[in-house]
Order: structure tokens, then C-alpha cells, then sequence
């Protein structure tokens, strides 16, 4: 079986319709590659080997027996241990659920298995999604694949780790403030934040309950945009999800549906996010990206978010309060860890927690609990929802002269393991780029658009309005093919 980075979903299919391969060969073939780099990377938390292998049986019967295939036969797929797989462990990289067995799956996940993906694994990840460098997990690191002496991202850097290192095919992540663009910018893969409401939050461990939201992270375009279309729509478990319909993106991304033709286009490029701090490897790569969306016969228009130097503060007092509200539910009596020896209730509570969490979760747990306490409410999160709908409508200003937003996915490339983590602030300065689109529940995807000096890869962010997702594939297709010419 050849290495699976040599494929894409596309070149998988039809070799499995040639009977070129068969999905236990594929399945076996991302099972060894599991085996052979997780031990460096670390990766994947839980390795699933004898359910997937009877996925991938199940999928060869089926395929033997003339069934067509469904849009996702035989690929192996990782995902995020934040997200609910009945049977299996769920531990969002915490202490505190270490031992938690799920007794149900999550909505997108529970799709995409419907539509013949073979989960292979469980990602690692920063604890309960809180960090944006993967070192927050309560079992290790994940590591670079590139450069294991530098951080995938966060917080869903083993899901973009196993991508790119070639584990599987595809994966999942969850993204509140960048968790999966950021990751996929740092380890050169494709990683998309749908709007606010388009996949089902069902099965998903909350952190940011009006932010989170799981999306695809793969190699390719294409390959993003066949995840999603699997795993979207409206769910009847999750009242937030959307009853918009899902288009057929694959379709809109056919040579028939002009999807390479850009002409006509006008580009946004945000101001504000070509100012201080941003790296210069990484401002050159987007302004070659720019440039060769002009060569595609699209016009750069500049624009304006005037509230973009806000976001980081919006977005650190709304997530921490929601966050508070949503970890109240981890205190030692109904599931997850429990401390020992204890012999009151406040105590059971109190050092079930504090054994239970790690120094993040707690710091952004007493965040959250003072914005929302007496007095300082009005004065924090009250302010920081109408910075949110001064946010919300500058993309929409923006959005009236323009059919996309691009900028940096974030400031630099990946830093080195311990560098920032001293240093919270600067940490999270890592995602100034991406929290604004969770805050405006806009959709918004990395895809790579060039190298560091140092060989480490750069990612471009697109933007489109809210359920314009298709929009925001035609132009990151049409950019990863004249990027490869």
C-alpha cells in the first residue's frame, strides 16, 4: 500500500473503484503510519485499530456486493478527542475525564461515518480546546511534524499533526478562536471554521457555547469541502444549528460550474491585519498570494475592520465566560475524576477541581467567573457583546465591497515549544487573526500559501459572509492550483 501522503480523497476513491487497493489495505496502511511517527509526535491520544478495521471490512463487503460509494468510502479519519464516539474514550486532554467513556457520538462525527469515513483515532489537543499551541494536554504535547522541537498549534494541533504527518486522510477539529485554522496554517494543511450554526455542536464537549463550532481539516481543498458537506446541516439535538440548506460544494467546485474562473471578483484585504506584528515571511507569502489572485483576473479592494485591535480582548472575556459556565458541570459527583480522601462536599468539590484541571482551564475558569461576577458584569461582558456586534458589523460593511476577506491566518509560523508559554498575553496574540470570524459567526478557512526560511509552512485566511462557504472554496481552490502551477 503506498504512503497516504500520496493521496488525496479523490485518488483514494478511484483506486478503490479499480481495485487497485481495498479499504483494510488503506485502513492497515494509516494504522502503521499511526504506529510509526505517533510515538514523536504524539499525536493521536487513542488509537482505534479493531474498530476501524471492521469499518473498513464492512466497506470492502459493501463495495464487493455493488453498492455505490459514498462520499467519503473507506478514509481513514481522526478525530478531535473533544468530540463524543460511543464505546469510546473522551477525554478532552483533561485529568478530570481521563477515564470518561463516551455513551453516545457526536452529530458530525456519527455523518461522517455514515458516509463510509473509517475513524482510526482520537486526536490529542489543549485541554477542553483552551490553548493555541497544543501544550496545555494533560497527556504530553503534540508535536510538529515538520520540526518535532516546535508546536502544531492549538487547540486542535494533533488533529493537524496526524493530517500532515500522514495518519490519515482527514480529521476533525473544533475551532472558538482559531483552534483549527491556526493548526492547519502551522502544519501546512487545509482547515475550515464553518459559519456559526452550519454543523451541529451536538456530542461536542462545550467550551465557548455561542463560539465553538467542529469543521474539517485535510490536505486539500476539494477535500475540505467534501467533509463539510457531509457533516453539515440542521440537527434536531442542537437548537442552535441552522436550517439553512447545504449546497453541493464539490459540484460548485467542477470545472462545468466555472469554479476556477475568478474573474470579475473583487478581494478584500483587511487593513488592519498588515500592521505591526505580523511577520515578514509571513506578509510577503500573502502578498504573493494576493498577487496571484490578480493573475486570475480577480481586483484587490482594500477594506476596513476598525475594530479588529479589540478582538483579542472581546474574545478572551465572552470565551472565558462561557467557558466558566460551561466547566461548572466537572466537579467530582456526577462523572470524571474525583479526588480521594476527602470527607466533605466543599472539599470534594474543591480539590476534585483542582486536581481535575490544568493551569489554563483554571486560569480562564477565573477569568470567565469575575466578568461575570457582581459588579464587574456590566463593566466586562455586557461591554464586550456590543464590541462583539461592532465587530459583527464590520464584516458586513466590509462584505458590500467585496465577495471574500483575505488575510494572514496568523502572525508568524509555528514557534518553538516553551517559547510563549511564560507568557499567556503573547500567546494569545497567536490568534488575533482568527478569533474575530468566531466572534462575527462568520466562516473562514487556512490553506497554504507559501514557506518560512526555515521551511515551515504559511497559511492564507479566507473569509466569506455567514453560510457563503461555497464562495470561500472556489476561491481557495482556484489560489491552491496557482500556487501549484
Amino acid at each position: 500500500m503506498a504512503n497516504l501522503l500520496d493521496f488525496d480523497i479523490d485518488r483514494l476513491q478511484a483506486a478503490l473503484l479499480a481495485r487497485d487497493c481495498s479499504a483494510t489495505e488503506i485502513c492497515r496502511a494509516a494504522l502503521e503510519a499511526i504506529e510509526r511517527r505517533n510515538p514523536e509526535l504524539n499525536a493521536l491520544l487513542l488509537t482505534l485499530p479493531d474498530r476501524a478495521l471492521a469499518q473498513a471490512a464492512a466497506t470492502d463487503a459493501r463495495l464487493a456486493a455493488g453498492a455505490p460509494p459514498r462520499p467519503l468510502e473507506g478514509v481513514p479519519l481522526v478525530v478531535k478527542d473533544n468530540q463524543c464516539l460511543a464505546g469510546a474514550r473522551v477525554t478532552c486532554a483533561s485529568k478530570i475525564l481521563a477515564n470518561y467513556t463516551a455513551t453516545y457520538t457526536a452529530t458530525a462525527v456519527a455523518r461522517l461515518e455514515a458516509a463510509g469515513a473509517v475513524i482510526v483515532g482520537k486526536a490529542n489537543l489543549d485541554e477542553f480546546a483552551m490553548g493555541s499551541s497544543n501544550e496545555n494536554s494533560a497527556f504530553g504535547p503534540a508535536r510538529h511534524p515538520l520540526d518535532p522541537t516546535r508546536v502544531p498549534g492549538g487547540s486542535s494541533g494533533g488533529s493537524a499533526a496526524a493530517v500532515a504527518a500522514g495518519m490519515c486522510l482527514a480529521a476533525t477539529g473544533s475551532d472558538t478562536g482559531g483552534s483549527i485554522r491556526q493548526p492547519a496554517s502551522f502544519c501546512g494543511i487545509v482547515g475550515v471554521k464553518p459559519t456559526y450554526g452550519r454543523v451541529s455542536r451536538y456530542g461536542l464537549v462545550a467550551f465557548g457555547s455561542s463560539l465553538d463550532q467542529i469543521g474539517p481539516m485535510t490536505r486539500t481543498v476539494r477535500d475540505a469541502a467534501r467533509l463539510l458537506g457531509a457533516m453539515a446541516g440542521h440537527d434536531e439535538h442542537d437548537a442552535t444549528s441552522s436550517l439553512h440548506a447545504v449546497p453541493d460544494y464539490l459540484a460548485e467546485l467542477s470545472e462545468e460550474a466555472g469554479a476556477q474562473d475568478l474573474r470579475g471578483w473583487r478581494i478584500g484585504v483587511a487593513r488592519e491585519a498588515f500592521g505591526d506584528g505580523l511577520d515578514a515571511e509571513v506578509e510577503a507569502a500573502a502578498r504573493a498570494a494576493l498577487a496571484a489572485y490578480e493573475s486570475l483576473g480577480a481586483t484587490l479592494v482594500e477594506v476596513s475592520l476598525p475594530h479588529l485591535s479589540y478582538a483579542i480582548a472581546d474574545y478572551y472575556i465572552i470565551a472565558t465566560a462561557e467557558a466558566s459556565a460551561n466547566l461548572a458541570r466537572f466537579d467530582g459527583v456526577r462523572y470524571g475524576y474525583r479526588a480521594p480522601g476527602v470527607t466533605t462536599v466543599h472539599d470534594l468539590y474543591a480539590l476534585s477541581r483542582e486536581q481535575g484541571f490544568g493551569p489554563e482551564v483554571k486560569r480562564r475558569i477565573l477569568l470567565g467567573t469575575y466578568a461575570l461576577s457582581s459588579g464587574y458584569y456590566d463593566a466586562y461582558y455586557l461591554k464586550a457583546q456590543k464590541a462583539r456586534a461592532l465587530l459583527r458589523r464590520d464584516f458586513d460593511q466590509a462584505f458590500q465591497a467585496c465577495e471574500i476577506l483575505v488575510m494572514p491566518t496568523t502572525p508568524t509560523p509555528a514557534f518553538k515549544l516553551g517559547e510563549k508559554t511564560d507568557d499567556p498575553l503573547q500567546m494569545y496574540l497567536s490568534d488575533i487573526y482568527t478569533v474575530t470570524l468566531n466572534l462575527a459567526g462568520v466562516p473562514g478557512m487556512s490553506l497554504p500559501c507559501g514557506q518560512s526560511g526555515a521551511g515551515l509552512p504559511i497559511g492564507l485566511q479566507i473569509v466569506a459572509p455567514a453560510f457563503e462557504e461555497s464562495r470561500m472554496f472556489r476561491a481557495g481552490r482556484a489560489l491552491e492550483r496557482a500556487l501549484a502551477s
